[in-house]
């Protein structure tokens, strides 16, 4: 049991968020070339900055075991209002599960002008203990079979509520860093592709898969096969970039995966900045993460790609329990408490 809490506390802790990057990686980017920019097209929703929610609260937290403390209807309807109120039409959601649900019945309810990029969270299928840095011990057998049957039932989720909110759900993203090397909720890519197909058979809007650059140009050509668009993860400052890298880094990223997969475009379904991290120094902080958020607006306006920026709120939940300063608590453009950091100031509505 202990090892099961262990593995859910850490699986957890990265459902909203790239606890760690591929950061031991270049980016391989062909020295040289230049991005090529997309058609309007390919922008989701018509949008340029979009935001990845997840409106765990001081105190609150997702299933990690023993149960889930959620938000109430009223907190994540002030979230809905708060992102609404500073121009955001579009927010990606992680999983179908209860709290999405309720998320799209308030948007529905108060007709909130917001359209949903609905997640299906994919537990592991296979025990990457000899991969991830924090799995010590392999992940027993029987949970490796409940979770093949839990992700089934939560890509129907998935279905179901795409089919169900039409009008709200833009899309559905399968996985969120199942396929990465460094991961502790590993599926298979054959797996990741039937749950592909399983959705786009069922659902009339697109379906992607969430990530890491590098493995997207390195390993990802029979998925980018099966999806309508490419859903990429970026983070300099995990790669230990400074802000005065972290445009061309990101670029560098992207131009990599569009050298390997030019056949489809390409969303930034992550890629954000830390305001407080022990792990990142000096680094971290309101002014880069304003400078980071302005510099990818302007380019992703002039290069038609849609950037959900990571992400909305800071979450105490994530990360080590007795580590305050943790990066993974630090992302939001507003703080815990829904104060805004120096980065609202900057947001274009």
């Amino acid at each position: 049991m202990k090892l099961i809490k262990g593995i859910a506390v850490i699986a957890m802790s990265i459902a909203s968020g790239s606890m760690v990057s591929a950061h031991t990686h270049s980016s391989g980017a062909t020295e040289g070339a230049e991005f090529v920019s997309q058609s309007p097209d390919a922008l989701i929703a018509e949008q340029v900055m979009a935001v990845a929610y997840s409106g765990f609260r001081e105190g609150q937290y997702p299933d990690r075991g023993d149960g889930a403390v959620n938000p109430s209807a009223a907190e994540i309807l002030e979230d809905l209002e708060i992102l609404a109120a500073h121009g955001f039409g579009l927010i990606r959601l992680y999983d179908a599960e209860d709290n999405s649900r309720l998320t799209l019945e308030l948007i529905r309810q108060h007709n909130l002008p917001i359209k949903v990029l609905l997640g299906a969270w994919l537990s592991a299928e296979l025990s990457n203990h000899e991969g991830c840095a924090w799995l010590d011990e392999p992940i027993p057998d029987e949970i490796l079979a409940a979770n093949v049957l839990k992700n089934a039932a939560e890509v129907q989720r998935a279905i179901t509520l795409a089919r169900e909110f039409d009008e709200v759900v833009i899309g559905v993203n399968v996985g969120n860093e199942a396929l990465v090397d460094w991961n502790d909720h590993m599926v298979p890519v054959k797996k990741v592709i039937d749950y592909v197909r399983r959705v786009k058979a069922a659902i009339d809007q697109p379906v992607t898969v969430a990530e890491n650059y590098v493995w997207w140009r390195e390993d990802g050509a029979e998925l980018a096969a099966e999806v309508d668009y490419i859903g990429v993860h970026t983070y300099p400052v995990w790669e230990e970039r400074s802000i005065d890298d972290g445009l061309s880094y990101t670029i560098d990223n992207l131009k990599s995966v569009q050298a390997a997969l030019p056949d489809k475009p390409i969303a930034i379904l992550e890629a954000g900045w830390a305001t407080t991290a022990i792990e990142f120094g000096d680094r971290a902080g309101e002014a880069q993460q304003t400078r980071y958020y302005t510099e990818l607006e302007n380019w992703a306006s002039e290069n038609n790609m849609t950037v959900f920026f990571f992400e909305a709120f800071d979450e105490p939940w994530k990360g080590d329990p007795n580590q305050p300063l943790g990066a993974e608590k630090h992302w939001g453009l507003f703080f815990v408490d829904r104060t805004p950091k120096q980065v609202v100031s900057v947001i274009r509505q």
